[in-house]
């Protein structure tokens, strides 16, 4: 990977002197390697100074981003996984466009409502008015049923099980940041149809596992899997069940990943019926899921810290970075060729590995910028390490540093590995689990919202309910919501009451504010 591109010159003159001490800090201050501020300190600012090195490029159009070859690489690692299960459940992947007709579009009036705020709309052609305008799709529930219905006729067409891998645009006017709220994203949209509830059922929830995976196996990120309440469900769906991350940084929490089932209300809408094996005319059972380049930007709000990015090694484009480490008069070709022998032998091991042999920084440069980088493991190699047949290992999560005998390295290196990311995930979800409070009364809720606690309250289910706790809540941070009802509900004693109503509590719900 390039360095700092753009800046090759002001490094070239400061590369030789980032060894150390007080020289280090002028390297930084002259190419800008580094942070401006601290995590803790303001968290936006942080967020956006770690997506724009290398992550992301601001893009002339506010809320749209450039992705660079480094979270792309995370996107395709994600994707691998994902398509490979989807296609053993006898998922299909396929294609439709992204202009929508403004009657189609339109056909499921509670649908287009949830989403008519963030519709973009081609209105010209050239200089020419359109006659009428062309919607671009926020989702494509409406693009596809029109040909579920052509597609569908009898129960051997069934189940039907269509995967799309595209971008959506939903033109967002609050905050936008980078890959949690953009108005174009990439993303993953399964859309399908059965002949019975059960089936659709069943894949609702094999679909939210797989999410669950996506985040806690390979982004090293801990969620809770539940159902959304009637008000935060899909417009137009039956029920909504989603993966949510919580960032104790902010407080918020982030909604993962979502697999809806439609019931039968677009079935309805789009007439897709099917002849069942007696003859008679029933409707088909849907659900539609998707998760998108959200999980990005939730993993850098998780793991980052003050140096830059951190990355799970399963997720890394570069797992391991090989470092020369040259003094005067050392034999550095010998040093050079250690580091490319190396690479070699973990690359042929299947880890992904590259040297950087880049004369014109300074070892500390390239420590700090691919620290930066969020590398899970550097490894250097000085005239000791060579006289000594070994190698010295520096792992991203914690700083632990470690000299390996070289004929043990790729073994050691892939204990390493997974050892790094086990820690990441065990280290996210202990601050997670330090943030959870569980509260039973209103003046308690309001006590750990202050906090920026994710609190889990005995809820009555009613939406009035919750719409007003959004109100009485409402402020310059946002209004609190609710994040989920966990699926594991904690035991429910009987006679507890609501936290917001004082009527009669039917489950455990979280509460939160939420990006």
């Amino acid at each position: 990977m390039a360095g700092l591109s753009g800046k090759k010159e002001k490094v070239d003159k400061a590369g030789p002197s980032g060894g150390g001490g007080k020289k280090k800090k002028d390297v930084k201050k002259e190419t800008g390697l580094g942070l401006s501020v601290k995590k803790d300190e303001n968290f936006g600012e942080w967020y956006s100074e770690v997506c724009k090195h290398e992550m992301i490029e601001y893009y002339d159009i506010s809320g749209c981003y450039i992705l660079r070859p480094w979270s792309m690489a995370i996107w395709e690692i994600m994707q691998t996984f994902f398509d490979a299960e989807i296609k053993k459940m006898k998922v299909k992947n396929c294609y439709f466009p992204l202009f929508v007709s403004p009657g189609v579009l339109e056909k499921e009036k509670d649908h287009i409502e949830g989403f008519a705020p963030e519709v973009a709309w081609v209105t010209k052609s050239g200089k020419s008015d359109l006659e009428v305008p062309i919607a671009i799709r926020p989702t494509s529930e409406t693009v596809m049923y029109p040909y579920y219905s052509k597609w569908i006729r009898g129960h051997r067409d069934l189940p039907l099980k269509l995967n799309q891998w595209c971008n959506v645009v939903r033109w967002e006017f609050s905050n936008p940041t980078p890959f949690i709220r953009s108005r174009e994203f990439l993303w993953q949209e399964g859309h399908t149809a059965f002949a019975t509830k059960e089936e659709a059922d069943k894949e609702v929830l094999e679909i939210l596992e797989l999410y669950r995976r996506i985040y806690e196996e390979y982004l090293a990120v801990p969620v809770v899997k539940g159902m959304k309440s009637e008000n935060e469900k899909f417009a137009g769906g039956l029920y909504t069940t989603s993966v949510e991350a919580f960032i104790p940084n902010t407080g918020r929490g982030v909604q993962g990943a979502t697999s809806h089932c439609l019931g039968q209300n677009f079935a309805k809408m789009f007439e897709i019926n099917f002849e069942n094996e007696k003859g008679e005319t029933e409707m088909v059972w849907q659900n539609s899921w998707a998760y998108s380049t959200r999980t990005i930007g939730v993993m850098i709000m998780t793991h980052g810290d003050d140096k830059g990015l951190i990355l799970p090694p399963k997720v890394a484009s570069v797992q391991v970075v090989v470092i020369p480490v040259p003094y005067k008069d050392a034999n550095t070709q010998g040093i050079f060729d250690a580091c490319t022998a190396t690479v070699a032998a973990l690359s042929e091991a299947g880890i992904r590995a590259e040297e950087d042999l880049r004369d014109n920084y300074s070892p500390g440069w390239k420590y700090s910028n691919w620290e930066m980088k969020g590398v899970p493991l550097r490894i250097e190699i000085g005239p000791r390490d060579l006289e000594n047949d070994q190698v010295r290992t520096v792992r991203r999560d914690n700083g632990v540093k470690e000299d390996i005998p070289r004929g043990s390295l790729v073994e050691h290196v892939k204990e390493l590995l997974e050892k790094i990311q086990a820690n990441m995930y065990e280290v996210a979800k202990q601050k997670r689990e330090a943030c959870v409070e569980e509260i039973k009364t209103w003046d308690e809720f309001i006590v750990a919202l202050n906090k920026k606690k994710l609190i889990l309250a005995p809820w009555c289910d009613e939406e009035e309910v919750e719409r007003d706790v959004k109100a009485r809540t409402k402020g310059e941070t946002g209004a609190a919501k609710t994040l989920c009802s966990p699926f594991e509900q904690p035991e429910l004693p009987e006679g507890t009451l609501c936290f917001a109503s004082g009527k009669p509590a039917k489950k455990w719900t979280y509460w939160g504010r939420s990006y």
